[in-house]
């Protein structure tokens, strides 16, 4: 006779990081990313911000940087909310996307000054924190 292995516990349950209303808000009424970030430095989206537009302005080592910087404080946020290293972080609670959005930015970044392990790196925590973000 076979048993078939079961997870008792379950999987791990998301982590859903909470807003920052005052951040959020000057972001959409398009107050510039570095004064939101000066103003609100553990809020990852302003730095996912700076990120992506330095390297859509072909400034590599400040997108590094600022991708690093948010992805950092996001883990910070993230270990706070509970999240133990692992387990879902869905881009679709809006909260979450500063640091998803941070953590694509320093991937491609990585990649494109030839940090392999880390763009590897950056990519499985992508796809282990929402399938849907990394291909």
């Amino acid at each position: 006779m076979t048993h078939a292995h079961r997870d008792l516990l379950g999987p791990p349950p998301e982590t859903l990081l909470p807003a920052n209303p005052e951040a959020d808000a000057a972001l959409a009424a398009g107050t510039p990313a570095a004064e939101v970030a000066a103003s609100h430095p553990t809020v990852s989206a302003a730095w996912a911000q700076l990120a992506e537009d330095a390297l859509a302005g072909g400034r590599v080592i400040e997108a590094y940087a600022y991708g690093r910087t948010g992805y950092h404080r996001g883990l910070d946020a993230l270990r706070r909310n509970g999240w133990k290293g692992y387990g879902p972080v869905p881009w679709s609670h809006e909260p979450n996307r500063g640091f998803l959005r941070c953590v694509t930015e320093l991937a491609k970044a990585s990649e494109a000054i030839g940090e392999t392990a880390e763009t590897q790196r950056l990519t499985e925590l992508l796809r282990d924190c929402d399938p849907t973000l990394a291909p």
